[in-house]
């Protein structure tokens, strides 16, 4: 059973979407504030965190930000008032996952929880598929129809996260974070520089699968049926 922690200071909040949680199956539990939270997520073992942005102490950026210092895969699913542009921005840059804005319907918090424990399921594993490749981060090579296919590392680095998230968009500040390095004072364009050698390598017509550019927020690989 996937346990799942709920982060708001609304208490009514927090007893709506646990029941919502509770009745699909889901074990809970439950943080008022930012802080409690990372509390929470040292003394159990939490699958998939549903957070609210503003919050009294540390609020749900805040929470992103520090949260993912220790739990790099963790979902983190961002349920608040807020529905600007701005606010998405901000919350995919801090580390979410996804962005689900009140009012909402049960139905869609549970079909956006059950796709991101499934793409949870897939960055567990060291093996992925991406459209007709094979991608496997234990030797580092990636092959189609068993044959191995050269790439640099920093490529397979990319095509492997990307790989990992299929339909979500990364933001550009985790990519560059997570596979240059916090450190990296390099070129932004770098990262642009790679996705483009990606695509010329693996065209979509060829491999089934595409790099998107999401304008101001990051790029998204989609496999394409």
């Amino acid at each position: 059973m996937n346990k799942i922690l709920v982060v708001d200071d609304d208490a009514n909040i927090r007893r709506l979407v646990g029941t919502i949680l509770n009745d699909a199956g889901f074990d809970v539990c439950e943080a008022a504030e930012g802080r409690d939270a990372l509390i929470k997520l040292d003394d159990n073992k939490i699958d998939l965190c549903v957070v609210d942005i503003m919050m009294p102490n540390m609020d749900g950026l805040d929470f992103c930000r520090n949260a993912r210092k220790y739990y790099k895969d963790m979902p983190i699913l961002m349920l608040t008032a807020k529905s600007e542009i701005g606010s998405k921005i901000e919350s995919y840059g801090s580390g979410a996952d996804d962005y689900l804005t009140k009012p909402f319907e049960a139905e869609e918090l549970l079909l956006r929880i059950r796709a991101l424990l499934k793409r949870y399921k897939i960055v567990s594993q060291q093996t992925i598929a991406i459209g007709a490749l094979n991608v496997d981060s234990n030797s580092y090579t990636v092959s189609v129809g068993g044959e191995r296919l050269s790439i640099p590392l920093r490529e397979f680095e990319l095509l492997f996260k990307l790989g990992s998230f299929p339909g979500k968009t990364l933001s550009r500040n985790q990519l560059i974070e997570e596979i240059w390095g916090i450190d990296f004072d390099g070129n932004e364009r770098t990262l642009d520089v790679h996705v483009g050698r990606l695509r010329d390598r693996f065209p979509s017509e060829r491999f089934g699968f595409q790099i998107l550019t999401i304008r101001s927020l990051g790029y998204r690989l989609e496999v394409i049926s």
